[in-house]
C-alpha cells in the first residue's frame, strides 16, 4: 500500500466529512443517532467540519510534498488518530445506528490501512 494514496484518499473523505458537517450538521447528527435540531450540536459540527478542512489540506498537501521520512510521521498521526475516531465513533452516548457503525469501520479501517502502509514502508 502507498502511504500518499492513503493521505490522499483519507483526505478526500475527511473533505466530504467536511462538507457534510458545515452544510448538514443536524443530517449528521441525526445519522448519528443525535439530536439534529439542538443548535449547539449543530454549531459544535460545524466548527468539527471547519477542523476537517484544514485537516484534509495538510494530509493532501503533506502527500504531495513531504519526504519520505515526513510522509511515515504523517502516517503515523494518522493511524492513530483514524483508529481513535473509529473508537470515539463506538463510545458514542445513543444507541447505535447503522451510520455510527459504517463511520467506525471506515476509521478503523483508515487505521489498519495506515499501519500496513508503515510496515511496508520500512521494508
Amino acid at each position: 500500500m502507498n502511504l500518499r494514496i492513503i493521505l490522499r484518499t483519507g483526505a478526500s473523505v475527511f473533505g466530504l466529512s467536511a462538507i457534510l458537517l458545515v452544510a448538514a450538521p443536524g443530517l449528521f447528527l441525526e445519522l448519528l443517532g443525535l439530536d439534529g435540531t439542538s443548535e449547539p450540536l449543530m454549531w459544535a459540527m460545524r466548527m468539527i467540519g471547519i477542523t476537517l478542512v484544514a485537516l484534509a489540506g495538510n494530509m493532501w498537501m503533506n502527500s504531495l510534498q513531504g519526504d519520505d521520512e515526513k510522509v511515515r510521521q504523517v502516517g503515523v498521526v494518522m493511524a492513530v488518530s483514524a483508529t481513535a475516531l473509529g473508537v470515539l465513533t463506538l463510545m458514542i452516548p445513543v444507541p447505535l445506528t447503522w451510520f455510527a457503525i459504517v463511520y467506525s469501520i471506515v476509521g478503523f479501517s483508515f487505521g489498519a490501512a495506515y499501519v500496513i502502509a508503515l510496515i511496508s514502508s520500512r521494508r
